[in-house]
This record gives structure tokens, C-alpha cells and sequence, in this order.
């Protein structure tokens, strides 16, 4: 049941005719689902293997939607991280942000991490991504989801807007900031949304989204872009926001206004608006790096992580996965990052850049996020298992499973469908299950 006030706003702010369409589609509950390919992983024609995809969501070519039968959650490629399940609305402002291989891009507000996860695909694994949630439960989603889609140039942070502003002035190329809403959008996916939704936590989200935008620009550099988004209807919250903020930052205009209304669009509705700021960019001029960068790891911590390449990888993996790149120690965990990553020192910091694995003494565990980074011809073990084959989830589940072939030792790379899925340790005809406790499925 809607908010009669919330109703009531409604017709205000759309008119008889367009409110009256708007109500039809919360009547009619036509939900439209949609996952984003994760193209840093998939090959061109992995949209061909989902049967379920129906059409291209229109503002991003890597969108679809896909039948309300089908469970993409649940499916082994979900786990390979081969798609991120997203509301197709909320693609949108990702594609306004126009994110370039090479880029410093800020994801202020970025739990889940559907829009994170977006724009680093955008990136090519070219630049650097910092992406924030200032709720730690939700921050660690946000880590997960950036480990599921083998993301390697992301440091996962957990701070406040306000805190970042201190260390990263006039860093980032571009900035999105999806801000924390009364969440309008979300009251067809979600039944407490409208139990919790009322005119004064519209005015308090309003006041928080300011401060939040407030602290955005004084980390954007001059020329770069701002790019603002919610999920939510209010004037308040969007425009009325954007337009107190041109009157306190008299260096940045407004290139763009949108709203995506869900009697207009097949989704559940957003509003986005692109800020530029004046000047010229100049960050590719100068190397500022706030803090510092990254303290590479010892030789004798490296030395132990190569010997592991050299018994596992296949080819040039080992300099394809670190040229041009830093490896360094977080406690006893060993982490890849481009050389640009700044320092995280005085952060909390939950995933500071692909995680390699676990430095145990003279031996080097890899890590469940370096199987997703990675390629089956990128190593030499791997063992297949096919989607729809029962020892997929079987393996899933964490069970060791018996192979038909002898003679392999070491570590092995499961894969499904030609996608990595994650490790095992291959010995005597035998794959001892290394897919992560945390993560297991019961089928």
C-alpha cells in the first residue's frame, strides 16, 4: 500500500495524466529484471549461452533483461562472476559517468556494487577505481562483489565522505555518487521501503545527500565530472539538491538532468544529473599521489609468491599479472595493485587491490579473488566441469572430488564452461576443495 501523502507528491510533482500512468505501474506489478555481463571475464558470445536473456536494456550494451523464470542467483556462472544481477534503471547513471580506460574514478556510495562493478568494466583494468560504503556489513558485500567479478585495480574502503574530502583533494577524474535515499524506487522490490518512508526522512536524506555532494566536489579535479543519482522521486532529494548545490559551487555546472520514470522506461525508476566542473583537467599531468603510494613487499616475500608462479602458471601469465604493477603485504596477506594505488594508511581499508592469497612461512596459499582474475590458459592444471553437470555443485558445496586422470600435483583451477570458478589441490587422482567455506552452497 503507497503512502497516501507519498500519492499525493506524486500527483503534484507528475500531473493528473502522467501520475495516473505512474500508479498503473505499481498496480500492474511489472517488475523488469536484468543482469550486466561482466565483460572483463566473458568471452563476445557468453550472452548466447543465457536462453532466458529477452532484450538489451537500452542505455547500456552490456545490459539485458532476462525472463522472471529464470534464476541467475543460483546458476554456477553466477559464482564464476560472469554477470552481475542488476535493476536495469540503475545502469544509467554509470553510463552518463562515461568512466575511460585510464581514469581515477570515485564510487562514493557504492554498496552493493552494482555501479562499481560497472564502471570497472568501463575501465578495462586500465586506471584506478576506489570504491566506498560507509556501512561496514554493506562494505563487505561491496569487497565480495568486487572479488566475484575479478576486479584487480579496486581498493574497497569503508569512510565517511567527509573523511575521504581530507585526503583526497582534487584527486579523481570522476566522481558518481549515488547517494543514500528515501528510496521511492525501491517500492516494488521491497515492501518495508513505503512502511519506513515518510516526508521527514525525505528532508533528512536531502540534508545528508548535500553534505555527501558538498564533500564530492572538493575531490574532483578541475575539468572532471560529477555524476549524481538516487533511486528515489522527491524534488527534494534531486533537483532542489542540485540546484542549493550550483548556488554554493559557483566552479561547476550542470551539463545534464534525468529522470527515468517506471511508467515511461522498463525499470524501477532513477533520477541522475551530470556535474562538470570548470578547468582544465591537468591529472594526467602530475603524479599526486595523496598519502604516498603503496610500500612494495620484501624480495623474500616476492621470491616466495614466484616460486608459486613458476610451479602454477602457464606461459607469460606472471608478467602479463604483474608489470607495471606493486605487490605488497596487508598482515600476512600479499596484494597486486597498478603503481599509482595510493597509500592507504589512515583508511579503513577492507580490500586495498587484487588479492594474491596468504604468505604461510616458505609457502604461498592463493587466494579465492586471484582464481576469479584469472584465465584457464593462464594456468597449467585446470579441471572442467560443465554448468549444468552435478559435480559443479558439488564442488560448490566444497566437496573433494575424484578424477579420472593421474600423474598432476599442484594447484588447480576448476572452471565451468571455460570460466574459472575457483581452486583446488590436485594429488593422487584426487581435487581437494578449496572454494571458500564462506561462500559454499547447499544445493
Amino acid at each position: 500500500m503507497l503512502p497516501v501523502e507519498f500519492k499525493n507528491r506524486m500527483k503534484d510533482l507528475l500531473g493528473d495524466k502522467d501520475y495516473e500512468l505512474f500508479i498503473e505501474t505499481f498496480e500492474a506489478d511489472n517488475r523488469y529484471h536484468a543482469l550486466r555481463i561482466n565483460t572483463l571475464k566473458v568471452h563476445d558470445d557468453f550472452k548466447d549461452k543465457l536462453d532466458c536473456i529477452t532484450e538489451q536494456v537500452p542505455w547500456e550494451e552490456t545490459g539485458f533483461y532476462y525472463d522472471a523464470s529464470f534464476a541467475p542467483g543460483k546458476h554456477p556462472y553466477h559464482e564464476a562472476g560472469l554477470y552481475y544481477i542488476q535493476e536495469p534503471s540503475a545502469m544509467a547513471p554509470v553510463h552518463f559517468l562515461d568512466p575511460k580506460p585510464g581514469d581515477k574514478i570515485l564510487d562514493l556510495c557504492a554498496a552493493p556494487g552494482g555501479k562499481s562493478t560497472q564502471i570497472a568494466c568501463k575501465l578495462e583494468g586500465k586506471g584506478l577505481l576506489l570504491t566506498n560504503e560507509i556501512n561496514k556489513d554493506r562494505a563487505k558485500i561491496l569487497s565480495l562483489n568486487i572479488e566475484r567479478l575479478g576486479i584487480e585495480n579496486a581498493m574497497v574502503l569503508n569512510e565517511s565522505s567527509e573523511h575521504l574530502a581530507d585526503f583526497f583533494y582534487g584527486y579523481f577524474d570522476k566522481i558518481l555518487v549515488d547517494a543514500p535515499c528515501s528510496g521511492e524506487g525501491m517500492f516494488r522490490k521491497n515492501d518495508n521501503a513505503t512502511d519506513e518512508w515518510s516526508v521527514e526522512n525525505v528532508l533528512l536524506c536531502a540534508k545528508r545527500q548535500a553534505e555527501i555532494l558538498d564533500n564530492a566536489a572538493k575531490m574532483l579535479v578541475p575539468g572532471g565530472t560529477l555524476v549524481y543519482s538516487t533511486c528515489t522521486f522527491s524534488k527534494e532529494e534531486n533537483e532542489d539538491n542540485i540546484e542549493a548545490f550550483l548556488e554554493r559551487h559557483d566552479d561547476f555546472k550542470c551539463e545534464l538532468m534525468k529522470r527515468l520514470f517506471p511508467h515511461e522506461v522498463k525499470g524501477e525508476g532513477h533520477f541522475l544529473c551530470v556535474l562538470k566542473r570548470d578547468g582544465e583537467n591537468i591529472s594526467v599531468k602530475n603524479s599526486y599521489v595523496p598519502g604516498g603510494r603503496i610500500v612494495p613487499a620484501r624480495k623474500e616475500q616476492i621470491k616466495v609468491f614466484e616460486t608459486f608462479m613458476k610451479e602454477t602458471f602457464a606461459g607469460d601469465t606472471d608478467k602479463r599479472l604483474v608489470d607495471g604493477k606493486v605487490i605488497f603485504m596487508f598482515g600476512d596477506q600479499m596484494y597486486l595493485a597498478p603503481k599509482d594505488m595510493p597509500s592507504f594508511e589512515g583508511l579503513k581499508v577492507l580490500r586495498p587491490g587484487l588479492h594474491l592469497g596468504t604468505l604461510k612461512k616458505e609457502r604461498f596459499e592463493p587466494s579465492h579473488a586471484l582464481a576469479l582474475f584469472l584465465n584457464p590458459e593462464d594456468v597449467k592444471l585446470t579441471y572442467e566441469i560443465a554448468s549444468d553437470d552435478d559435480n559443479i555443485r558439488q564442488y560448490l558445496n566444497g566437496q573433494t572430488l575424484r578424477v579420472s586422470r593421474a600423474g598432476n600435483k599442484g594447484w588447480c583451477l576448476v572452471t565451468t564452461d571455460d570460466y574459472s570458478i575457483g581452486w583446488a589441490k590436485e594429488a593422487g587422482g584426487m581435487l581437494k576443495n578449496h572454494y571458500p567455506k564462506g561462500l559454499r552452497i547447499n544445493y
